[in-house]
């Protein structure tokens, strides 16, 4: 009887810890959002416009029609977050935009 409430314990704990694991993942993933006009030349995370393929492809820096993942709350600003914790600092008048910006974009 002993070994059977150990097993079953031990799956409980097991069930509690997996579901804890899937809850935090997927309060990271809803926390980021896709921002435009913030990445470097090259550091982008997709859509970079006619001619690229998508993460990696942005031409030039702050590439307005190439998206990064944010911090929510913190794209239409100066100082976006990336999703991984990294703090971006703008050039002086530039910020990040929720949809493609018709900004600094590759000439050709």
């Amino acid at each position: 009887m002993k070994s059977n409430k150990a097993v079953y314990a031990t799956a409980f704990a097991a069930a509690v810890s997996a579901t804890a694991m899937v809850s935090a993942t997927t309060a990271s993933a809803q926390e980021a959002v896709k921002c435009y006009g913030v990445s470097m030349a090259g550091k982008n995370d997709c859509a970079a416009g006619a001619g690229t393929t998508c993460a990696g492809t942005s031409k030039v820096d702050y590439q307005g029609n190439a998206w990064t993942l944010v911090k929510e709350g913190t794209c239409e600003t100066a100082e976006p977050v990336l999703a991984d914790g990294t703090k971006v600092m703008l050039p002086e008048g530039k910020m990040g935009g929720l949809m493609a910006l018709e900004r600094d974009l590759p000439q050709g």
